[in-house]
């Protein structure tokens, strides 16, 4: 029997052989697929005093040449074999959606999915930091100062190195933290316990391309050693559930990648066309399986709100487990069972609450958390809330869910909260012009735009140039 690939930590880009070392299971079958090494905080902090050589590595290179190496990056992540860690294993592009899938719970048809997103992203790097930059000169980053629009300008790394404690729900999630290289900082990266391959072959990717190995951390560790990643990087991203995230809220050198709680509203003028936008609106709750902050989990309409709920419940709720190679698969297994357990328990203990219903119910042959070729999922779950004071009704959950809340126009934006997202169906100025004034909403779609439509040249949550980079004033003799 072949020995399991080990999956060492990357110290300053070099394999390091744990004695700590967990097995990385398929959630179906329960069957090791390799193994992890552990590291703990104390190695990661004695990294860190150590994260100028990383720094000093990356500023080796231009800005233009880190973007060459990005674009082919992205054709080495998706088409080539790559090292699957230090005992001389290979990883093709169709074993990376297999083992994925199989940790992950995630089918190969969404898993493909999110891995072109990714080299997307890595194609699309001049883009993106165009966008990020506004427009920078970047070879004002080489030099360190230069002009732009007539001005002296000169910008400062505000930190060393970027932290990153990553989630295993989605693998597309990567491409936030991928700008950090062609912007000369290095990451320290702590990778989710289910899905530690897609960070770890964007890497390999990276180094094949000509990025120096030195620019990249890998730290399997725990809760310990996370809180030390998040505290000893001057900057860091977190992703999480709100019990995560909450302590991290009000830290300006951690950016927090929380419950997105995106949405979809309809105005006045648009109601009577409803029927039109419910296609639109099941993709934006159902998409890659629902995992994604992006996934719409409120739609706020002002009349027809129990017609519009049913007419979702009659297209998602039928939806089944199928098998992970199933190329019409629509729904992800849960890598971790307790997980469904717990949103399972929790819709049904705000069902409890007078005033939602969930009307997918009639339309479901079967319970809502389903167990199929031994792996546990969540069939979509329409629930009707007849208001935002309902606890279900401004939820998000790792499944396809949404809750339906009528509400009058002129209260939407009072009652919806902070949204990652909101596609707003309307034509009325004088709601659109609320809209672009609230605070609320990180990312805007005026129109039947999908929540899950990414645009490269529009980041939707928070600006990483603007994190990294500071702005110092200059004068020149």
């Amino acid at each position: 029997m072949a020995a399991l690939p080990h999956l060492p930590a990357l110290r300053r880009g070099k394999p390091y052989a744990s004695l700590d070392q967990v097995e990385v299971k398929d959630c179906r079958t329960g069957e090791a697929l390799a193994r992890l090494s552990q590291v703990n905080a104390g190695i990661i902090r004695k990294d860190l005093a150590r994260i100028s050589e990383a720094r000093s590595a990356l500023m080796q290179f231009s800005c233009d040449r880190l973007l060459e190496i990005c674009h082919q990056a992205a054709g080495f992540f998706l088409n080539e074999s790559l090292p699957l860690g230090d005992q001389g294993h290979t990883q093709t592009p169709q074993q990376y959606v297999e083992t994925l899938s199989a940790t992950s719970g995630l089918p190969f048809v969404m898993v493909r999915r999110n891995m072109e997103k990714v080299a997307s992203a890595l194609r699309q790097m001049r883009t993106i930091l165009n966008s990020l930059t506004r427009g920078l000169d970047l070879g004002i980053l080489d030099r360190g100062l230069g002009e732009q629009a007539g001005a002296r300008i000169s910008f400062y790394a505000a930190s060393p190195c970027l932290g990153l404690v990553m989630p295993s729900n989605s693998p597309g999630v990567n491409s936030l933290w991928l700008p950090a290289i062609p912007l000369k900082i290095p990451v320290i990266l702590k990778p989710g316990r289910e899905e530690p391959w897609t960070p770890y072959r964007i890497i390999q990717a990276l180094i094949a391309a000509g990025c120096p190995a030195q620019a990249f951390g890998f730290y399997p560790t725990d809760h310990e050693g996370s809180a030390e990643i998040l505290r000893g990087c001057g900057r860091a991203l977190v992703f999480g559930d709100k019990s995560t995230t909450a302590q991290y809220a009000n830290n300006p050198a951690i950016q927090v990648h929380g419950p997105g709680l995106s949405k979809i509203l309809i105005g006045e003028d648009q109601i009577e066309r409803w029927p039109e936008f419910i296609d639109l609106m099941a993709s934006s709750i159902a998409d890659n399986g629902g995992r994604s902050c992006i996934n719409a989990s409120t739609v706020v309409v002002p009349r027809y709100a129990a017609e519009i709920a049913d007419a979702l419940a009659q297209k998602l709720g039928p939806l089944a487990p199928l098998p992970p190679q199933d190329e019409t698969a629509k729904l992800a297994a849960f890598a971790n069972s307790r997980m469904a357990d717990s949103i399972d328990a929790a819709i049904e203990e705000g069902l409890r609450s007078p005033g939602a219903v969930e009307v997918t119910a009639k339309y479901r042959n079967g319970s809502r958390k389903a167990s199929f070729e031994g792996a546990v999922y969540m069939r979509p779950a329409i629930v009707l809330c007849d208001s935002f004071a309902h606890p279900l009704a401004n939820r998000e959950f790792l499944f396809p869910y949404a809750s339906v809340v009528q509400a009058a126009q002129a209260d939407m934006l009072s009652q919806i909260g902070p949204s990652l997202v909101v596609t707003a169906i309307t034509q009325d100025t004088a709601f659109r012009a609320a809209l672009l004034e609230s605070p609320l909403i990180d990312r805007l779609n005026l129109g039947p735009i999908s929540t899950m439509q990414v645009a490269w040249d529009q980041p939707h949550e928070g600006n990483l140039f603007e994190f990294l980079y500071r702005r110092r004033a200059l004068e020149l003799s």
